[in-house]
């Protein structure tokens, strides 16, 4: 069957690109012919636009937005070696289609050819940023005989706001099967009585350690302590001097920022590194939900921070259901706890049995009669 997919697989951010790959490759090993749509809608495709400016105080006139561009301009050409380090994973390893789609619109009038629409996984349907208001990540420009299904969307959060809650109802609606990542998902869709929504795991679990040990064959000489940090956050940071104190181990990080205390950072590279990094570290720090669900995957020592974004339903859902949720820690730590080693036996058992419902799921959504 010709199967197309549709999530945010080129935003530069590496939990984005490896759950693209994994959803891809899991229904490749299933005998399915693969594309992901190459959607990028104007918001989605600023990423490392040397000739952007970010801040509206700069955009008074050509003068200060010139100053703005040459003061920005070493930085950025720098950070270009990232942009090519995820360009080059996209190109050996996301089947996408030959066009490049902006616009729902477009998609409507060129639709690619598929028996089978999927759109998912991430945060396709957090409204809280424009792809969650975005008919196209819910599946609008396919035609109704077409199998139109989600995978694993997130809306990220708790609750939508109400403002938002018919647009989210109407188009769910149309679709013929609802996987969703998140419990509270389910909870969301439910409030809004749509009650066919399944619970599911994030496509990077349908994989198992051996499939990703292809993309994570790079070794590192240290004993080390990952950290993965969207905030530069000082709790994380107090974290990994006492454990890096208490277990003698360096700090390896994948963000650069505000942190200036790691020995190593690896900061230009793409998602293999970061496979390579969660596989090959001693323990694991992050606020990043794929940096939790890699650490599980991999049975790593980890602890995760919340988000100062208000988007910390996908770590808490995820603890949560495997039994992990004392990994989520805040300012009143133990030390002693967090260095415990962590009993995966019983999370394990939890996780094969969602992993056996997903991979059912999406059997039964791929054998729809239409």
């Amino acid at each position: 069957m010709k199967v197309c997919t549709i999530t945010c697989h080129d935003v530069y951010n590496h939990g984005a690109s490896l759950q693209a790959y994994g959803l891809m490759r899991y229904l490749k090993t299933c005998g399915h012919d693969v594309e992901i749509i190459d959607y990028k809608p104007d918001y989605l495709s600023n990423h490392y636009n040397l000739w952007s400016v970010n801040n509206p105080k700069w955009e008074k006139n050509k003068a200060t937005k010139f100053l703005y561009v040459a003061l920005k301009i070493p930085t950025r050409l720098r950070e270009r070696a990232k942009k090519r380090a995820f360009d080059k994973f996209k190109s050996k390893y996301l089947p996408i289609t030959n066009v490049r789609y902006t616009t729902n619109e477009q998609l409507k009038k060129d639709t690619p050819h598929a028996d089978a629409y999927l759109c998912g996984s991430d945060q396709i349907w957090n409204c809280l940023h424009k792809n969650g208001k975005d008919p196209a990540f819910y599946l609008d420009f396919v035609p109704d005989e077409k199998i139109k299904a989600a995978y694993a969307a997130s809306f990220a959060t708790d609750s939508i706001s109400d403002e938002y809650q018919p647009l989210v109802k109407e188009r769910v609606e149309r679709l013929d099967a609802i996987g969703v990542r998140e419990k509270s998902g389910v909870e969301i869709l439910s409030r809004l009585n749509i009650n066919k929504a399944n619970h599911v795991v994030d496509p990077v679990f349908l994989l198992d350690k051996r499939d990703w040990d292809q993309l994570g064959n790079k070794e590192f000489p240290d004993q080390y302590i990952l950290i993965y940090d969207f905030d530069s956050s000082s709790l994380i940071k107090k974290i990994a001097m006492e454990v890096a104190k208490e277990k003698g181990y360096k700090i390896y990080t994948l963000h650069s920022g505000k942190l200036k205390y790691a020995d190593k950072y690896f900061t230009m590279d793409g998602p293999e590194t970061f496979v390579s990094l969660v596989k090959n570290a001693q323990f694991i720090i992050s606020n990043s939900f794929h940096a939790a669900v890699f650490s599980i995957l991999y049975e790593k020592p980890f602890v995760i921070v919340n988000r100062t974004e208000a988007i910390n339903t996908r770590m808490r859902d995820l603890l949560d259901d495997l039994q992990l949720k004392d990994r989520l820690v805040s300012e009143n730590y133990s030390l002693q706890e967090i260095v415990r080693s962590i009993e995966f036996q019983g999370s394990k058992k939890l996780l094969q049995e969602k992993i056996d419902f997903s991979k059912r799921y999406l059997h039964d959504v791929l054998s729809i009669q239409k």
